[in-house]
């Protein structure tokens, strides 16, 4: 099965501006699609989708984006520029587990970790981290086991737990894996928080056929929520959206674009056959 997973971030408004700023801060880094919907760009090689779409969610710091840098100057100078109008989290500075660290959430709401990577070569520099809080901590690890099983060329590349004899032994302090190439983090979240999973950040898997749709749409919702337009909830309440790969070049078409449109507004799950007799 062929298929990319990418960030879905929604903005009341503002996706391009923020979009801006990003791609500013990173080489290798363009905005590749601009509609008033929806904007497309990419960080460092890696894709993003940007969506106006108004106030009903907010993005919340569930979801970061984790970067991992070359220098101590680097991290300073991300953070000097994300921080701006936004707030601090976790202030920069030296910590166990990093020379120099620090978590912000920018003035779009979006939350970032920077992080001076260690001597070991950063394989893929920014990537998606998720913190499972409130009535969902402890379950990072069941969700990384519950990921890698369906999406192929996936696998757990590190798991730290909470030492023996901790308030929260067994629970996970760190995790890499992979979801089809993608790197990607996880952690258990101690502690009280007001925030956890929603639609703020929801991760877009762009599939090839109506064979990889019903495969992937089949298995996430297994415990989970079906919604509308392609989006679900998995059982741990990170949600996905399962487009076709083609949708993008549909709704582009002159023509045909308002149609398609129209169309998908009635699925839940997509139905590609559907969309191409438009």
């Amino acid at each position: 099965m062929v298929n990319q997973i990418h960030p879905c971030l929604w903005f009341n408004e503002g996706a391009k501006e923020a979009a801006n700023l990003y791609c500013s801060l990173f080489k290798n880094s363009r905005i590749s699609a601009d509609t008033p919907i929806v904007v497309t760009f990419e960080l460092d090689g890696n894709k993003f989708m940007g969506l106006n779409g108004g106030p009903q969610f907010k993005i919340n710091p569930s979801i970061s984006v984790f970067v991992l840098c070359e220098s101590a100057e680097e991290t300073n100078t991300l953070w000097e520029k994300l921080i701006e109008g936004g707030k601090a989290l976790i202030p920069i500075d030296k910590y166990d587990w990093s020379e120099r660290y620090g978590w912000l959430q920018d003035r779009f709401g979006l939350s970032w970790q920077i992080s001076l990577a260690g001597e070991a070569p950063i394989k893929q520099k920014i990537r998606s981290c998720m913190l499972f809080t409130g009535n969902k901590f402890g379950m990072a690890e069941a969700a990384i086991n519950f990921y890698t099983t369906i999406f192929d060329h996936s696998s757990t590349e590190l798991l730290m737990h909470y030492p023996e004899g901790s308030e929260n032994a067994g629970k996970v302090l760190y995790s890499e894996f992979k979801l089809h190439h993608q790197n990607m983090i996880a952690m258990d979240g101690p502690g009280v928080h007001d925030y956890t999973f929603n639609e703020g950040v929801s991760f877009v898997v762009e599939c090839e056929s109506q064979k990889e749709i019903d495969h992937y749409w089949k298995r996430l919702t297994e415990g989970g929520r079906e919604s509308m337009c392609g989006w679900l909830e998995d059982k741990f309440g990170v949600s996905w959206q399962i487009v076709p790969a083609i949708l993008d070049k549909l709704m582009s078409d002159p023509e045909k674009g308002p149609k398609v449109i129209q169309a998908f507004l009635k699925m839940k799950k997509f139905d590609i056959e559907t969309l191409l007799k438009v």
